[in-house]
């Protein structure tokens, strides 16, 4: 599990193509002060598993199914990740419950800088705008930002300057995909609720 407080920005060193996959080589110093095999890194909000380690960079292996679920497939030599380890039972929750589960890909539509902050725009998938709310939580590129306004078609949240300097969203440009993944809290709600509500009149 993961909070959406980057704790790095890392940077993509190699993409290898594999059969139905990619292995990708990540410049992280912090991360991987204390990573080993089999630990878990969040990358630009997908949860990964470790590989190697070795001088500052980790690798990690990405099957076809991430790939076609994200926007790690778009990721290039010298392209900036958003860095996450796993977060510790004795750690504070800064952000909010993040899983690294991808649940899907918008796009930066615009971004409009003020004077202290940007307020950008992203695409919202039209199977995940029902679990979006005004000043609830998403994780956009595994950063938990709080929704400032939403619609059926999407969403804006403002950046402040930590989050315009310490992560990718300081420099993604309108027409750039991000990952993202909604509340996990509101996915098991509905399926809670859903057997008992009653049939909507028509």
């Amino acid at each position: 599990m993961f909070t959406g407080i980057v704790e790095e920005l890392g940077r993509v060193v190699e993409v290898e193509p594999l059969p139905e996959a990619a292995r990708l080589s990540i410049s992280g110093p912090l991360v991987t002060s204390d990573a080993a095999h089999g630990d878990s890194i969040a990358v630009n909000g997908v949860c990964l598993t470790v590989v190697t380690v070795e001088d500052g960079v980790f690798t990690v292996d990405v099957i076809k199914e991430t790939l076609d679920r994200s926007a790690l497939g778009a990721l290039r030599p010298g392209s900036p990740v958003n860095l996450e380890r796993a977060v510790r039972a004795d750690q504070r929750l800064g952000g909010h419950i993040v899983q690294g589960h991808v649940d899907g890909t918008g796009v930066l539509l615009s971004r409009s800088p003020a004077e202290h902050w940007d307020v950008i725009r992203v695409s919202l998938p039209r199977d995940l705008s029902r679990y979006v709310v005004e000043k609830g939580s998403i994780a956009v590129d595994g950063v938990s930002l709080t929704v400032a306004a939403v619609d059926d078609e999407s969403f804006s949240i403002g950046l402040i300057p930590t989050t315009l300097q310490k992560t990718t969203l300081g420099n993604k440009e309108p027409g750039e995909p991000v990952n993202l993944e909604v509340d996990v809290i509101a996915k098991y709600v509905e399926k809670l609720v859903g057997p008992h509500r009653p049939e909507v009149a028509r």
